[in-house]
């Protein structure tokens, strides 16, 4: 089973905004073929983004989407992550730091700064866009 990390974005993509990309991800999700972490850093991101007045949710979708969510990942524990490179964004080290931490196969992101990382060191896991994700998943889960 593979196992992913989605960056915040990639999660409002499959939870609130159904994004095209989106879709064959929340297919293998929610059809068990996939596994998603998150930790409790990612987990308060995502918690405090849903309530920006751009998304114009209601208290209920919110509540929904967080629902619908939590639902569906495995929360993975505090630790350390071995040496990583260091993000531009320091706000999306954390990304990089659980997929670490969790032995995760790919991290799931449509940040500039994280999808530069890829092919720059050795880790141990992919970083890779939604877009090119999507196609894997349909030849791998037909």
């Amino acid at each position: 089973m593979l196992r992913l990390v989605l960056d915040t974005n990639v999660v409002l993509d499959l939870f609130h905004w159904a994004n095209t990309d989106a879709v064959p991800i929340m297919a293998a999700l929610e059809a068990g073929q996939i596994e998603c972490l998150a930790d409790a850093r990612t987990l308060d991101e995502l918690q405090r983004v849903l309530t920006y007045p751009q998304l114009k949710l209601t208290p209920e979708m919110i509540a929904e989407r967080w629902a619908r969510y939590t639902a569906r990942v495995t929360v993975v524990g505090d630790g350390e992550a071995p040496p990583l490179p260091r993000c531009k964004d320091k706000d999306d080290q954390k990304f990089l730091e659980l997929a670490a931490r969790s032995g995760a196969d790919i991290l799931v992101s449509k940040d500039k700064a994280l999808l530069k990382l890829r092919g720059r060191s050795k880790l141990a896991f992919e970083i890779v866009a939604p877009v090119r994700l999507a196609p894997r998943l349909s030849t791998i889960f037909g």
